[in-house]
């Protein structure tokens, strides 16, 4: 019998041996940490937020005159939580004089709280300065102490502003160096910057004369020169540069594709100007020698905290797979929105969902998930399960930030989204039954384009070259008018509306939601499920059962407990059967079913459809499919195929908020037969940090979080150890469920927990 360590860690800042509250730290300007950087160009620009220039700097400009304001408790205390507040405004970095001060508020919420009667504090165009400080209660004691005032934090707001925009960061550009250069014969140099990234080529030449060179760039490297003739839509442009003489500095100015440059794609800001995604380069000399003193790329992306998410284990090949998936969610940030990937650059709801989880997983950073998934309500893409996503994404924004403004504006946007315009009788929904009329579509805002209808999983058989006959990359999937996907969709956003009319007041929805949810449960059983083989079919009156038929319905809450055992096993049986897309909810679906060993057998796999394989074709950021061979026409950069970025934190480190703001979340790991790893997740509320080794357990939980801890425990057969759990070296009561200890109500601080 094997026994167990845990780390569970938050990492949030604390001073050894401090018995009173520190100043709060981390605070959110509607949601945006970095609003006091000024930019100009893409590039930080020494000017403040007093002395910018609107019309020609850029910065996080706050887009909403009642914004929200957001801060992390630090108490290095057990069982801390705050009991109240305190924020206060100024024109000066001083604090003085005071515009505002709500006084003492008494409040636990310290994510995305809005100033009592502050509807007439702020101005458009305008400077101001906030800061906070809370009043804490440790354990069940009497009374609070107050914390230290937290620095100041600067924010200007923006000129123009329109009721409902997202507050946004400006895309940033960063200077990248060659990582390797060497020569390619007498008159070419060859450049590579160790990972791709969306940006543009930027040389220092030195020539005696005038003259000209040749500059090429590529994601694709062939017999050790940049591919000039890549496959698929993977990227290649050359060019012919004038150059003068003498030592002078060159922008290459990146060529335009009209493929993802017009129609419905979403174009680069004017002060970055077009960028291509590339890692290598070539310079070649014409009829002039030349000297090259400097390259640089000059790469784009959105806001992005490297330091705000880790994850090491002992499995090199999972190690290389989370850098790699990290990655690729900040180097497809160049946008400022998700959108599917460089071949098209536009925003699907399929795409965005993913995305957000990953972001979410690798970064304390909400804007881009409410400004994508908002965008995507008035400009939806044709399949019935990626409209439905759009109730799911705003569940999770407001899981993950707290903030409800999103659903009070697009309530009943969101429960169109939920298509239940489209219910048959038993509660279902259905596209085949004839109730997809013009007028649901413009309801949708569905106006053009492909038919709306199921997608499944992408590609069908048949389309993008799919070298799967059979198939496709849904497993064979039978489409009939109840569509078992769909279904599970459905239910999802049921369960998401239901949650939005709790929160909203609106109680005559609450009970419809109740009972729709209730009903949908009973007839997916009823249509779906095989009694006999204990798994689900893909529609009704009919045999055949697709892995997607199983993993959706695990992954979103249908499968009973009694059931869970047999759905997972099938779905392990059929394989990895489905697209990168589809990944994601497998993968959700088996650490759901608690067999994290089939997670992490398939998130280190080395065959065609695995992240090692994408590694090995040579990208450096996800792919559009597993490989080639899948999809021809893909391109190096979808975000949707990283899904180890938001899998690993959520599902085998097990960090995941239960209650909006993540004022309560839930720790989960599920290591199967690694021998260690440590992470840190970031949250709204703090980091936090979960290392695991066979020996024993720590958690640090940050001040006003409470967890529910779910420790696996270390028997083989999932039956309860005879010895009890120790907590700090105390036995201690705990619940059991399947193979993991259970407690409910964990206090902030570190503890220590060993079989």
């Amino acid at each position: 019998m094997r026994s167990f360590f845990f780390l569970i860690s938050l990492c949030f800042l604390s001073v050894a041996g401090a018995q009173a509250p520190q100043a709060p730290q981390g605070l959110l300007t509607d949601l945006l940490a970095d609003t006091e950087t000024v930019f100009e160009g893409g590039f930080p620009a020494e000017k403040t937020l007093e002395t910018l220039d609107p019309d020609k700097n850029q910065w996080a400009e706050i887009r909403t005159l009642t914004p929200s304001f957001s801060w992390i408790v630090r108490d290095s205390r057990k069982n801390i939580l705050q009991r109240a507040w305190q924020i206060q405004v100024s024109v000066q970095k001083s604090m003085e004089p005071l515009i505002y001060d709500s006084g003492k508020v008494e409040s636990g919420v310290s994510s995305s709280v809005f100033l009592p009667n502050g509807e007439n504090v702020f101005e458009e165009n305008a400077v101001y300065y906030w800061r906070v400080r809370t009043w804490n209660q440790e354990g069940k004691n009497e009374g609070t102490e107050v914390s230290p005032w937290s620095e100041p934090k600067g924010f200007r707001t923006g000129k123009n502003i329109k009721e409902g925009e997202v507050s946004r960061y400006p895309i940033r550009l960063v200077r990248e160096f060659p990582v390797q250069s060497k020569s390619l014969g007498k008159k070419v140099t060859f450049f590579d910057f160790g990972k791709a990234a969306f940006g543009q080529i930027v040389l220092k030449i030195k020539v005696k004369e005038n003259g000209t060179i040749r500059v090429r760039v590529g994601e694709r490297v062939k017999d050790g020169t940049v591919d000039r003739k890549p496959a698929g839509s993977t990227r290649f442009w050359e060019y012919l540069v004038p150059v003068k003489a003498g030592s002078h500095e060159y922008l290459i100015e990146t060529r335009k594709d009209k493929r993802n440059t017009s129609g419905a794609a979403f174009l680069m800001p004017e002060y970055v100007g077009e960028v291509m995604p590339f890692r290598y380069a070539e310079v070649e000399e014409c009829e002039t020698p030349v000297r090259i003193e400097s390259v640089e790329r000059r790469s784009a992306y959105y806001h992005f905290d490297d330091a705000a998410a880790e994850f090491y284990s002992s499995n090199e090949t999972l190690n290389a797979v989370w850098e790699f998936c990290r990655y690729s969610i900040k180097a497809t940030s160049f946008l400022g929105i998700y959108v599917d990937g460089d071949r098209e650059r536009i925003p699907y709801e399929g795409d965005a969902l993913l995305n957000q989880l990953s972001h979410y997983g690798t970064d304390r950073e909400y804007s881009m998930a409410r400004y994508s998934w908002e965008y995507l309500i008035f400009h939806p893409t044709w399949p019935t399960e990626w409209n439905l996503q759009c109730c799911q994404m705003a569940w999770y924004d407001y899981l993950y930030s707290g903030d409800a403004r999103g659903i009070e504006r697009f309530y009943e946007e969101l429960k169109t989204k939920s298509l239940i315009d489209l219910a048959e009788p038993n509660g279902l929904i259905s596209t085949r039954l004839g109730k997809v009329t013009p007028e649901m579509l413009q309801k949708l805002h569905i106006h053009s384009g492909p038919q709306f209808r199921d997608i499944v999983d992408w590609p069908h058989k048949g389309l993008a070259g799919n070298e799967n006959a059979e198939s496709g990359e849904t497993d064979g999937f039978v489409f009939q008018n109840f569509n078992s996907v769909v279904n599970a969709y459905h239910f999802f956003a049921l369960n998401s509306m239901l949650r939005f009319a709790r929160i909203l007041g609106k109680t005559e929805d609450e009970a419809f939601f109740q009972e729709r949810i209730e009903k949908v449960r009973k007839a997916y059983q009823e249509v779906f499920f095989d009694s006999e083989r204990g798994i689900y079919r893909d529609g009704e009156s009919m045999e055949h059962a697709s892995l997607h038929a199983n993993i959706f319905p695990l992954a979103f809450g249908l499968v009973p407990p009694e059931h869970q055992k047999s759905v997972t096993n099938f779905i392990k049986n059929r394989g990895m059967r489905c697209s990168v897309y589809g990944a994601q909810f497998l993968l959700e679906a088996v650490f759901n079913g608690n067999d994290g060993a089939y997670g992490l057998e398939r998130m280190i796999a080395e065959d065609l459809r695995s992240w090692v394989n994408m590694m090995r074709v040579g990208s450096t950021i996800s792919l559009e499919a597993w490989d080639d061979r899948y999809k021809p026409n893909q391109d190096w950069n979808h975000a949707w195929g990283a899904a180890p970025a938001n899998i690993i934190p959520r599902k085998l480190v097990g960090v995941e908020p239960l209650e909006p703001g993540c004022s309560k979340i839930r720790i989960k790991p599920q290591p199967a037969d690694l021998d260690s790893f440590t992470a840190t997740v970031p949250t709204i509320r703090g980091k936090v940090g979960v290392d695991w080794n066979q020996s024993f357990l720590k958690i640090s939980i940050p001040a006003n979080v409470t967890a529910e801890l779910h420790i696996p425990a270390a028997s083989p057969d999932g039956l309860r150890p005879n010895s009890p759990l120790k907590m700090d070296g105390k036995a201690v009561e705990a619940d059991w469920d399947n193979g993991f200890w259970i407690l409910k109500n964990v206090g902030s601080g570190e503890w220590r927990f060993e079989k």
